[in-house]
């Protein structure tokens, strides 16, 4: 990340007021009602005749391996089963379960949901993709969603309306900070540390994953995801990365850990299952539209050269510097000149748009920006623009995250200028963060990017949301939409600015009102799950990382109302070996850590014990 702002008058009409999250929690908690699922369940990856379903299983004590049933519908009621199973995970797999959901008809809306012993998880709705003429597609399109920075009401809004075929989601997903000394709410990482092993990230996407406004809008919704660089560290790139030293271990082994709790908590499809860094994938509406999910981060990118760095630097120059690589980049150009779809979208990371600022302000040199971005690797940029040239590809539109604001851009070429906008390559729409702060250097305002970058249309750099990508065959329009608020659970929804470009030509306009959807959607899942159980535990133990053990344990638990606890740990023949008192939790979601490098190997009983009630799982110690 990079760079953003000051603040920044804006015309804010509320549109919608809505409520808090069912839990009324300011921080993740476990829900009683969703038991055993109380990470929800997340569909993804959609395509004609399949789907990804997701869903994490949490007993306390864990069973591994344990065995979870699967059912697709045509209605919430479950009365028109089209395809159901079984699915079995361990402790391999973080408990979390993914199926590939076939047999399925294109264009066709679902219901979905898992059950274990008597108890279902909550339902939820999910879509396959078309095939033929398309009339209209929408889009929710978000990124970057710091958990210690606010709530996601931005999630809660798109959750709630019924106007959508997905989302999708352009990384960020996660943030690998430790503990912020003053988070909003109480709503602070765990574990309050760098996230650097696999224990670490798995524990995060376990916090995230447990927040009710993103739960919803996984339940709702298919979605498209790929990730940035914050779910591995800050400004990855295939070698490293800028929030990483070396007291943080080796970066390959820290990388494979991050893919693998990605991969393991998110509902996407490995284009190929012995390449886990491979996820640029494509996705066809019928003739409508294509869509290039596309890494700009870990699969091939060279390092960055800096930031606010003059354009003669010499590494900048450098034509054989790459942000996606020459395999990545061929597979994107191939499908780009076989595709007889109406729009070709890039969905990717980082501003594609050039923001330069000219010679004579720092220098006799003009100077880019930000590195991080596409103007620090400029070659890569250009043959991007000439394949689109040379190809006569039109109808391009490229979606952005990673600057936690919001732009319109017309991607410029050589003379262009406000007299000749059609010699863009096509336009990028940047999406605004869900939450995460923004942060531009004090002279960076709209007035002077606009002054700066004419081809930047527009540019919002104060408040969070999302954009709503509408597409029919004559015209694509994002319409943004902000939160009044990130700070607290109730908020208001408006959106006042909407963009759009016409088919066949490569520039931006504004439109006078927000995009109407012109197909119909089927109710939305209700929220109710099938069977609750009466969960009166105070105490529920989550996770225990890594088993089998060589030093520390990790242990992820949840106390539903504040009491004093303490962890104990009890060889096989009932003798406690150690004993740590945590104090006095909060209530939600929390971890405690205790170092085994000293216990023998051997089978061990860790005990959470409260007031009135203990709570244990059994570990093994390995030399």
């Amino acid at each position: 990340m990079k760079f953003i702002v000051v603040l920044l008058s804006i015309l804010f009409l509320p549109l919608v007021h809505f409520a808090q999250s069912p839990t009324g929690s300011e921080r993740s908690a476990l829900n009683p009602a969703l038991y055993p699922f109380y990470h929800g369940v997340a569909s993804g990856d959609p395509l004609t005749d399949r789907v990804i379903l997701w869903t994490r299983i949490t007993l306390d004590p864990a069973v591994s391996p344990v065995t979870v049933s699967w059912q697709i519908a045509s209605d919430a009621s479950f009365n028109g089963i089209v395809n159901s199973g079984n699915i079995t995970t361990d402790s391999s797999k973080d408990y979390t379960l993914k199926v590939d959901a076939t047999g399925l008809q294109p264009n066709t809306w679902y219901y979905y949901r898992f059950g274990y012993d008597t108890f279902y998880s909550v339902i939820g709705r999910t879509r396959t993709l078309p095939t033929g003429a398309v009339n209209n597609l929408r889009f929710a399109v978000a990124s970057c969603q710091d958990y210690q920075s606010g709530f996601y009401n931005a999630h809660r809004h798109i959750a709630e309306r019924n106007d959508l075929d997905a989302v999708l989601f352009l990384g960020d997903y996660t943030y690998e900070d430790a503990a912020d000394n003053n988070p909003v709410g109480d709503r602070f990482h765990e574990p309050n540390k760098k996230t650097t092993l696999l224990v670490d990230y798995r524990l995060r996407q376990s916090q995230y994953h447990l927040d009710p406004d993103l739960q919803e809008a996984h339940r709702q919704y298919p979605w498209i995801a790929v990730w940035d660089d914050h779910e591995t560290a800050n400004n990855s790139y295939t070698d490293s990365a800028k929030n990483h030293n070396v007291n943080d271990g080796l970066w390959a082994n820290r990388k494979s850990y991050a893919v693998k709790a990605y991969e393991e908590w998110m509902p996407i499809r490995l284009p190929d299952p012995n390449d886990s860094l491979r996820i640029f994938r494509k996705f066809k509406w019928g003739e409508l539209l294509e869509l290039y999910m596309i890494d700009t981060r870990l699969y091939d990118r060279d390092k960055q050269a800096g930031s606010t760095i003059p354009i003669t630097n010499t590494e900048l120059n450098d034509s054989t510097r790459t942000m996606v690589g020459p395999v990545q980049f061929n597979w994107l150009e191939t499908n780009m000149q076989n595709s007889t779809a109406q729009w070709q979208v890039l969905g990717q990371q980082v501003m594609m748009t050039p923001l330069v600022i000219p010679s004579g302000v720092l220098g006799s040199d003009p100077y880019i920006v930000n590195g991080d971005q596409w103007d620090g690797y400029p070659f890569e940029r250009q043959r991007f623009y000439d394949m689109v040239k040379n190809d006569s590809l039109e109808n391009i539109v490229v979606l952005t995250g990673d600057i936690h604001t919001g732009w319109a851009n017309d991607l410029p070429q050589p003379g262009y200028d406000a007299q000749n906008r059609n010699l863009s390559a096509g336009v990028e729409f940047v999406t605004p963060s869900i939450t995460s702060g923004n942060e531009l250097p004090p002279l960076i305002t709209a007035p002077v990017i606009s002054s700066l970058a004419p081809h930047v249309r527009y540019v919002e750099l104060v408040l969070h949301g999302y954009y709503v990508l509408d597409f029919t065959p004559q015209r694509t329009q994002a319409d943004f939409v902000y939160v009044s608020t990130i700070t607290a659970q109730t908020f208001t929804a408006s959106s006042t600015n909407h963009w759009c470009v016409n088919a066949g030509e490569r520039f931006l306009n504004t439109c006078t009102s927000a995009a109407v959807p012109l197909n119909s959607y089927p109710p939305l899942a209700p929220w109710l799950t099938t069977s609750i159980k009466n969960v009166t535990d105070n105490i529920t133990t989550i996770s225990m990382y890594p088993n089998p053990f060589l030093s520390e344990v990790v242990v992820q638990y949840n106390v539903a109302t504040p009491e004093p606890v303490t962890l104990q740990v009890f060889a096989a023949d009932g003798k406690l070996m150690m004993e740590q008192n945590l104090g006095m939790p909060h209530q939600g979601t929390n971890y405690a850590t205790f170092d085994g490098s000293q216990l023998p190997a051997g089978m061990y009983r860790v005990i959470l014990r409260g007031k009135s009630q203990a709570k244990g799982e059994a570990v093994l110690k390995v030399n």
